[in-house]
């Protein structure tokens, strides 16, 4: 077997137990939108398009056609990005945008396959400000955003690829959970 499928199938294989974590929030995300409540996402890079993936998935559908749902990528806004950026840091640009949309109640994905980037914490920590759920997806842990987050999935593998794949194959296991439930 390829290098690259042996470590993927070696860490899917080390994340057996995350399914559960990620069917539960499927559950708990399901009774936040279909209550009126919404999805903030975000991440960096790569992470950054999971989010989106994930967002689109439930703005759109995933398997099956049924009503769409809040879920915002907090880094697809080019001009809310570059404006906070400018004018606060980019370590900000996540945290003010859930301090903008989120209310009480809502959720927030943070991935980071190191669970180290200042804005992905920043936002974490918006998240509890406002009484917004905060999960993380990461890599190994332990890791900042894994410990501020209200719960984490975190992929034990040192490649950045493959936690970004384990992550991929985590959303869908998420966005399969949510439409279950709805």
């Amino acid at each position: 077997m390829d290098a690259h499928l042996e470590k993927l199938w070696n860490t899917l294989e080390k994340v057996d137990d995350h399914a559960v974590t990620v069917r539960a929030w499927g559950g708990k995300l399901a009774g936040v939108l279909s209550a009126g409540g919404r999805l903030l996402a975000c991440g960096n890079g790569g992470s950054a398009a999971e989010a989106q993936h994930l967002t689109a998935e439930l703005v759109g559908r995933f398997r099956h056609d049924r009503r769409p749902y809040a879920a915002i990528p907090l880094h697809a806004d080019g001009s809310a990005v570059t404006a906070i950026a400018n004018d606060f840091g980019h370590e900000e640009v996540y945290a003010r945008q859930v301090l903008a949309h989120g209310r009480a109640g809502d959720v927030l994905i943070c991935l980071s396959t190191s669970g180290r980037s200042p804005n992905v914490l920043a936002a974490a920590e918006a998240a509890q400000e406002c009484g917004i759920v905060a999960w993380a997806m990461t890599g190994p842990a332990p890791n900042p955003l894994a410990i501020l987050c209200d719960e984490a999935a975190a992929v034990p593998a040192e490649e950045t690829a493959t936690v970004q794949e384990v992550h991929l194959a985590l959303i869908h296991l998420l966005c399969d959970a949510v439409e279950e439930a709805l």
